[in-house]
């Protein structure tokens, strides 16, 4: 991995800071924020202006805050377009929300009437796909997760623009005849966590930049000043296997946990040589204890929340890798492809459509 095509070259570059460290603010989430904005209400199905002025109000309070931002095109990019600072990456969701939830595994699919080729033509960076794996799921399942992967990455090259990836390990639903109790078997969890980086780690889903889960269950990653050593080398042991089998440049998920427990996850991810976080629910989830009063929840966001994203950037300034420092290019870091080709302009792949 030394050559990187001249589209995913420039997003991965816009999709970073000026010192080549990741910090991407996610606001895509839809299941979670609509129930929480029902519940509020006290209705059974939240109201598209609700979501829409929560959405805007995300973007607006903490994009600034961080390298790039991650919309959904329901309704953070229509809400909040014209608030996206221009001078910071954009990357569109791909995936829909409303998975498949079968006693085998989960069932991934992209949103309807949504593409790679509309996610390029609306300006973004990247796509932003979360992709649900389970190992030990039935191979019928798998087949479909490994499928959906490859198909969003061969369209990602085709339209020449990044990819970046979050591959997330789930629990099986209640009472299934394969379920495992992720949080009594927490090295199971570990085991799988390690297995899904690897398979995803093939060059044939095309993934540029994966964001990875934390390979420690979050309530049991130790302080890292904890008294406890040995815990903290056996934590730090975990993420930097992770780090290994991953073998590009990577970025830590807050995947849902509190602010507590990301700190420690991205201290552990950083000296396993992460380059950078993706933070969403853990910076911003708690205003929703204001909703439905907007004022206060901006108040929260500006008071609270963006104080934490000016924290978790601090701490990555100190001790990210650079993406481009990866050892997974060449000393000088990653080449454009065909740069040295006096053609370049013609052995550039023109885009063909999507029918």
């Amino acid at each position: 991995m030394t050559e990187l095509s001249a589209g995913k070259f420039w997003g991965l570059r816009r999709l970073a800071d000026e010192n080549g460290v990741f910090k991407i603010i996610t606001t895509d989430q839809r299941p979670a924020i609509k129930d929480i904005v029902a519940e509020k209400r006290d209705v059974e199905v939240a109201a598209y202006e609700d979501i829409v002025a929560v959405k805007r109000a995300l973007v607006e309070a903490l994009a600034r805050n961080g390298s790039a931002t991650v919309v959904d095109p329901h309704y953070g990019y229509p809400a909040a377009f014209d608030v996206l600072a221009p001078q910071r990456g954009l990357l569109i969701a791909l995936e829909d929300s409303v998975f498949a939830e079968t006693p085998d595994g989960r069932l991934s699919k992209e949103i309807d009437d949504w593409s790679v080729e509309k996610i390029k033509r609306a300006g973004a960076d990247g796509v932003k796909v979360l992709n649900w794996y389970r190992p030990d799921a039935n191979p019928n399942v798998l087949e479909n997760q490994r499928a959906f992967a490859k198909r969003v990455g061969e369209a990602c090259d085709k339209y020449d623009i990044a990819l970046v990836k979050k591959v997330l390990v789930y629990s099986f639903p209640e009472g299934s005849e394969t379920e495992i109790d992720y949080f009594k078997q927490p090295e199971k969890g570990t085991e799988h966590v390690f297995a899904t980086v690897e398979e995803f780690a093939k060059p044939e889903y095309g993934i540029d930049l994966p964001i990875l889960q934390s390979p420690v269950i979050p309530a049991l990653v130790p302080a890292p000043d904890s008294e406890d050593q040995d815990a903290v080398a056996a934590c730090q042991a975990h993420f930097d296997e992770m780090a290994r089998l991953a073998n590009k440049p990577w970025v830590i998920a807050s995947a849902g946990t509190d602010s507590a427990s990301f700190r420690h996850i991205l201290h552990y991810s950083l000296k396993a040589g992460a380059s950078g976080y993706l933070a969403g629910r853990a910076t911003w989830w708690d205003v929703f204890s204001a909703f439905p009063n907007m004022p206060a929840m901006i108040r929260t966001l500006e008071e609270e929340s963006a104080p934490f994203l000016s924290e978790l950037s601090k701490l990555a300034d100190e001790d990210a890798l650079p993406w481009t420092k990866h050892l997974a290019f060449a000393p000088d870091g990653p080449v454009l492809a065909g740069l040295k080709d006096q053609d370049f302009r013609s052995s550039y792949g023109e885009f063909e459509g999507e029918g």
